[in-house]
């Protein structure tokens, strides 16, 4: 064990949990540039435990949302669960226990700042999750998720709604023409983009919103153009 995979190992203290098999953990850290520098030892990446770790968050998120609103139907659980286990959430998530940090990079990766990029946060989340119930089963990773992912401070943070979903449906009511978002504008670094979005219909511009990927600017623009909406902007669409 070199000494970055020692520093990695930190993490334990941070969370809370000390694995079994120190493996595990190193390997929920290792991102593929990092393991591809590391070709000659035995050492695999973050994905398979990410792919693994997401089923588990997806069943705690899911036993949660069923226990605490029973008044939802499925559609609306399924709603309030993709809010819950999106980027958007998770990313804050991954930066309260400084998980970038942690996390094994090649060269490239750590010259462009690839730790701070939301999406290999909450990929890391995930394949930590997936690590600690690997190593000791389902009860001790949901001691991680709530204590880390469902507590009440990240929940006050989530916003549930799906506001292109709902865009999309109150347009439907009017017209069938399609709502087109656009990117119209980009700055910043690469590691730390800010997306600038449109939302269309036709010719027409019906909001405009940003975001630090492409999915969260196009959730604010569709957020923007549901307030225009219902000032009654498109009560003349055919």
């Amino acid at each position: 064990m070199n000494i970055f995979e020692t520093e990695a190992l930190r993490l334990e203290e941070v969370i809370g949990y000390s694995f079994a098999n120190k493996s595990l953990l190193i390997e929920a850290l290792s991102h593929s540039s990092y393991v591809n520098e590391q070709r000659k030892r035995n050492i695999n990446c973050y994905e398979r435990l990410e792919f693994l770790g997401d089923a588990v968050l997806e069943l705690a998120s899911s036993t949660f949302l069923f226990r605490h609103y029973p008044e939802l139907n499925e559609g609306e659980l399924s709603k309030m669960r993709a809010a819950l286990v999106c980027e958007k959430a998770l990313a804050p998530c991954a930066r309260k226990i400084q998980l970038g940090s942690y996390i094994l990079l090649g060269h490239g990766e750590k010259m462009s700042h690839g730790e701070e990029r939301d999406s290999l946060l909450c990929d890391v989340m995930e394949a930590v999750i997936g690590a600690i119930y690997t190593d000791s089963g389902l009860e001790e990773a949901n001691r991680f998720i709530f204590r880390f992912i469902l507590n009440d401070d990240s929940l006050r943070h989530i916003d549930f709604v799906d506001y292109k979903t709902r865009f999309q449906e109150l347009v439907q009511a009017h017209t069938s023409e399609p709502i087109v978002y656009e990117i119209v504008g980009t700055s910043g670094p690469d590691h730390s983009k800010l997306f600038e979005v449109e939302a269309r219909l036709g010719d027409r511009t019906l909001g405009r919103g940003s975001g630090t990927s492409r999915k969260n600017a196009e959730q604010d623009a569709a957020r923007e153009a549901i307030n225009i909406f219902s000032k009654g902007w498109m009560t003349d669409v055919p």
